[in-house]
């Protein structure tokens, strides 16, 4: 099976069918039933794609929240004008988002659409879509919870209190705490692990296996501190190990490997989200992150918007080591040159002058068209159109290996983790090999990032720790993972969310580490109650 016939059997016609019966926009919560379609055989595994195919909006600017809310990525507007709009970039930069901003709306929509379509598959699939004789009844009924066991750790990762719907329901739900999510979630994904296929094939390639879950969970216990308050760092190693020893993946040699344009090549990718540029339309971060200039670097067929605005915040850049190879792999910089070789050049404040992308930014307000380096982490091949082939990463070996490393670390096996640390850092320093091993001790030093506040360019230190643990350690998930979708549950995790200070933001109030229930949803059911301090 190719990854078109993967399009067509899972993000086929029967994924319209569900999707288009939940108005989002009118009532979150309605229940998506279909009364006249008669079903056939075939359709148990279409019905569970429209649940894969909700997740093609993971990468739309709703889960970008994650990443322009912290200290590796900012949305700046253009000094001369563009990518202001209406301010909605900015308040996540600054943490003055509030239960009106559409960012956490998207991304509350895009996360309760698969809860609703997974409760509605369930229902479907206890007894009246008939299975085919090739369809697993098991599996399939597996993949569908294990999909809405995701949807909900990113619900109590994001929100905290917030509804637990299990099945389908005209009724409008209360809140549900943290803790019962987090108590959800990993029951359901223990009781279902097992159903899934242990096999690394083209049958299972964009889809929940055993070795998936296992990565979710180990995903919910590294953060089951933030969650409910007590750590589960064993746990997190024990999933990890079920990963790591069940042979099934190996770090690519290249770090692009994982991201290049067909990265169903990768070794280490253990589950991705599967985009095409014809069949799955949908992954186009390009289009913000690049100058339209740069239409003429890739040959483009669409032309990138305006300036670009989806730039590395400065201090964050220049923590990398600079014979790091994942620097250059996921930062663009430097000057622009068209195909034939010619410069690219600039429109507004660089107006018919040679465009060059530079590692400076007066604030994180306002900048020129040419300063902040482009977040360009997935390969864009010559004659791109206006979608990439490349498949979206959610979890892949190198996490898994981070991940134990940092539960190591915070339980007193600090050697251990450097272990697994070096093993990560060994392809980004080929040519200098040793840079790649570090030791338990360096990695509970200091972090190199210069956390503090730049107005005309200069930056005035915080003058404090931060982290106050485990900073080195804190530095190498950035410049392992910049760009997916991790850094602000890191920087929870580390207790630098609300403390540090980068760029134009300053120091907020802890209760920003959760982002407010929408006003809609609130408005739309009276049951609902805001989280604290957001009323």
């Amino acid at each position: 099976m190719n990854k078109i016939s993967l399009y067509l059997i899972l993000f086929g016609a029967t994924a319209t069918m569900l999707t288009s019966c939940t108005d989002l926009d009118e009532k979150v919560y309605s229940s998506i039933t279909e009364n006249t379609y008669v079903y056939a055989p075939g359709d148990a595994t279409r019905s569970v794609g429209a649940i894969y195919a909700n997740l093609r909006g993971m990468y739309t600017p709703g889960n970008r929240t994650q990443e322009i809310s912290s200290d590796e990525i900012v949305m700046p507007a253009n000094m001369v004008g563009g990518w202001d709009d209406g301010g909605v970039y900015r308040r996540m930069h600054l943490h003055q988002w509030n239960s009106e901003q559409t960012l956490v709306l998207d991304l509350w929509k895009n996360q309760y659409s698969g809860v609703i379509l997974a409760n509605q598959t369930l229902s479907l699939l206890d007894g009246v879509i008939p299975f085919a004789a090739n369809e697993s009844e098991k599996r399939l009924k597996a993949e569908t919870r294990a999909l809405r066991a995701y949807h909900y750790w990113i619900i109590m990762d994001n929100w905290d209190n917030a509804p637990l719907i299990t099945e389908p329901t005209n009724e409008l739900p209360e809140n549900s705490t943290r803790q019962q999510m987090f108590d959800f979630v990993v029951s359901e994904l223990n009781a279902i692990i097992n159903d899934l296929p242990t096999e690394k094939t083209e049958d299972t390639y964009g889809r929940f296996t055993q070795w998936a879950a296992h990565a979710l969970l180990a995903n919910v216990y590294l953060n089951a501190g933030v969650y409910t308050g007590t750590p589960m760092w064993d746990k997190c190693i024990e999933e990890c190990n079920a990963v790591i020893n069940s042979g099934k993946y190996q770090l690519d040699n290249d770090y692009r490997t994982p991201f290049c344009e067909h990265n169903e090549v990768s070794l280490e990718n253990i589950l991705v989200i599967p985009y095409d540029a014809v069949y799955g339309k949908g992954f186009n971060y390009f289009s913000d992150a690049l100058h339209k200039a740069n239409k003429d670097t890739y040959n483009l067929e669409t032309t990138p918007a305006g300036t670009g605005s989806y730039k590395g915040i400065p201090q964050f850049i220049d923590t990398y080591d600079p014979d790091d190879a994942r620097l250059n792999a996921t930062w663009l910089s430097g000057p622009q040159y068209k195909a034939d070789g010619e410069p690219c050049q600039g429109f507004t404040d660089l107006s018919n002058k040679d465009l060059v992308f530079t590692n400076v930014m007066p604030d994180g307000i306002q900048v020129g068209e040419g300063e902040g380096l482009r977040w360009l982490k997935y390969e864009i091949v010559m004659g791109t159109r206006a979608n990439l082939n490349n498949d979206f990463v959610i979890f892949r070996l190198a996490q898994i290996y981070m991940m134990k490393a940092e539960c190591l670390l915070r339980t007193n096996k600090a050697d251990e983790a450097a272990q697994l640390v070096s093993l990560v850092r060994e392809r980004a320093f080929k040519d200098h090999p040793e840079k790649a091993k570090v030791t338990g001790a360096q990695l509970q030093g200091p972090s190199s990032y210069v956390y503090g506040n730049v107005s005309k360019y200069i930056l005035t230190p915080q003058n404090v720790r931060l982290p106050e643990q485990f900073g080195r350690f804190y530095d190498e998930l950035g410049w392992e993972f910049a760009g997916e979708l991790m850094r602000r549950r890191d920087m929870i995790r580390f207790g630098t969310y609300t403390k540090a200070k980068w760029l134009s933001h300053e120091s907020s109030n802890d209760f920003r580490t959760v982002f407010p229930i929408p006003q809609r949803a609130l408005d739309s059911n009276n049951n609902l109650k805001q989280n604290p301090n957001y009323e």
